[in-house]
């Protein structure tokens, strides 16, 4: 198996890492990355392949879990209960409560509310000068959407967003002493406020989701008061982190392309082209050999979607965005048990949001060149400044 050293905090690998993608790949369908010590996979094959593999999950094994350090423990005791990293059956006792409340009618609900907030930032936009368009447009969108199908009242955007960007920092490869600190409090902070809301929502609940899954909570059967908090700190974290990065990448994009139409193809081909999330990792559970190599159980393997998404095979010339691509679906929303159950509502921010921003803001061109942000495993831009001519 081909071994490769790469830090995914270099500033090269951070603003380009799909050169590094595509000397994996050469190799075969997996590859061993020195720097995390565990095998990758990075064709689109294998990355699809083991998504669905039910013989690999998301839970730790209990000979592998490790000793969580006092200072972490109210972070890790929210994760404990995260749907994410839970497999069969707590995983599909959660994940079917909140299905019931992303379905196709009521994300379709939501439309002309992201519409209309689309027109109501873009009317805000500076008339002249550079300003940030994932501050003006990107980043208020998904947490006032998702915000309102959870029933969690808006007027604390900015905190919600500062709470998730700390919790989220835990899983990108920067992670410090520093961030662990922020993520801890930040942890604390959030569970306080969203006990608060659970307390209004159970004095006075609502046709949103919060109030679904609080009915669900009188039952215990079907959800504990931990899994709550857990659960509404997930779909808020998830319901924008993702997107916002999506949004950005998919701006750039087209900017840098001079393309202009919105539609669904080009949705997936932006999802595609620069996706979010690169790195998904997964637990093996049993012995069992996959595309030449041997996995043991408490083995962990790397699922490298933006690797999968670029892969030549199923998408000739994958360097090249190309709004009308047909092809097999990308990976950027995971697969198997762990898609993600917001993909719909994301999809939909994105041809809503960004038809709006390129109908009205035809002469829209990038003030200066857009750099990444070092947030491996996640991949989004620091800032994207922009001008209106």
């Amino acid at each position: 198996m081909l071994r490769l050293s790469q830090s995914p905090t270099d500033p090269a690998f951070v603003q380009n890492p799909y050169p590094f993608y595509d000397r994996a790949r050469a190799g075969g369908d997996l590859f061993f990355w020195e720097d995390y010590g565990q095998v990758c996979a990075v064709s689109h094959q294998a990355v699809s392949a083991l998504l669905r593999d039910r013989r690999m999950g998301r839970e730790i094994p209990p000979e592998c879990q490790p000793v969580i350090p006092e200072r972490l423990k109210p972070f890790y005791d929210i994760e404990a209960h995260s749907m994410l990293e839970l497999e069969p059956p707590t995983h599909t006792r959660l994940r079917s409560l909140v299905l019931r409340a992303f379905t196709s009618r009521r994300i379709a609900g939501l439309g002309p509310e992201i519409t209309q907030l689309a027109h109501e930032l873009i009317d805000k936009f500076p008339t002249s000068g550079p300003f940030d368009l994932l501050d003006a447009f990107a980043r208020p969108i998904p947490i006032l959407v998702i915000c309102r199908l959870l029933g969690v009242p808006a007027d604390r955007a900015d905190d919600l967003l500062s709470w998730s960007n700390a919790m989220v920092s835990m899983y990108q490869a920067r992670r410090t002493r520093e961030i662990e600190d922020q993520a801890v409090t930040a942890t604390e902070a959030f569970r306080a406020y969203i006990l608060e809301v659970i307390a209004q929502k159970r004095r006075a609940p609502a046709d949103d989701l919060l109030s679904q899954l609080i009915a669900a909570e009188e039952d215990r059967t079907k959800l504990s008061t931990d899994e709550l908090i857990t659960t509404s700190i997930l779909l808020l974290n998830a319901g924008h982190e993702a997107t916002v990065h999506t949004m950005g990448n998919g701006i750039k994009t087209m900017l840098e392309t001079g393309e202009r139409e919105i539609h669904e193809a080009s949705v997936e081909e932006i999802l595609r082209y620069d996706p979010p999330l690169h790195m998904f990792t997964r637990w093996v559970y049993e012995e069992v050999t996959l595309f030449g190599h041997t996995f043991k159980r408490g083995d962990q393997v790397a699922l490298l979607l933006a690797g999968a998404n670029r892969d030549p095979s199923p998408y000739p010339r994958p360097d090249l965005f190309s709004p009308n691509r047909v092809g097999p679906a990308n990976v950027s929303f995971g697969g198997g048990i762990h898609f993600c159950v917001g993909a719909p509502l994301a999809r939909l921010e994105l041809l809503l949001a960004m038809g709006a921003l390129f109908e009205r803001c035809p002469s829209l061109r990038l003030a200066e060149p857009p750099e990444y942000a070092n947030v491996y495993h996640f991949h989004g831009l620091k800032r994207l400044m922009v001008r209106i001519d």
